[in-house]
């Protein structure tokens, strides 16, 4: 009993630190086939093989009830502590190499997500490539904004050096 409970409080602080949770069935894979999944994703999630009726206490325990009716079956959670949208790719890239492998539901934060959420937020550019899609956009509007303020000076200095040529055109 005090082992089950000490495996809820641990369940409970996962789900608590996460970032995002997903859920998968894991029927049918090896031990080695979990093992290198685990390596794939162990960057930004912990991987584990878990309880169904302890899960959904501690589930519960957190606050976080979208896994109630998905908790059947060999189950395995991804506890996401980084990038949700690695995980969810190298989740989804280890499932077409690996059809035993179903992404059931997650959590992300503060709503549940389907199995098709999971697949849109597989979808998505890494954070890397929207931070640096964001800096070009930037950097865009200030070459503009000094392309703007630039502009008045430039054709100032042209409508000068017109008047200087006329006038040194007319005096010859």
């Amino acid at each position: 009993m005090a082992n089950k409970e000490a495996a809820v409080a641990e369940l409970s602080n996962l789900f608590e630190s996460s970032n995002a949770v997903l859920l998968t069935e894991y029927r049918g894979l090896t031990v080695g086939q979990l093992k290198t999944l685990r390596r794939s994703i162990s960057e930004h999630a912990t991987y584990a093989v878990v309880k169904n009726t302890l899960t959904k206490i501690a589930a519960n325990n957190a606050g976080i009830d979208a896994f109630d009716d998905s908790l059947v079956g060999p189950s395995a959670i991804a506890f996401v502590h980084g990038d949700p949208v690695a995980v969810a790719k190298e989740l989804r890239a280890f499932a077409k190499a690996n059809p035993a492998l179903v992404v059931k539901n997650g959590f992300f934060d503060g709503n549940p997500l389907t199995a098709d959420d999971v697949n849109k937020l597989a979808d998505l550019e890494s954070r890397e490539v929207l931070l640096a899609k964001l800096a070009g956009a930037f950097k865009a509007s200030l070459f503009g904004a000094a392309y703007m303020f630039n502009a008045p000076l430039a054709q100032a200095a042209r409508a000068v050096d017109a008047l200087r040529v006329k006038q040194e055109s007319a005096a010859e």
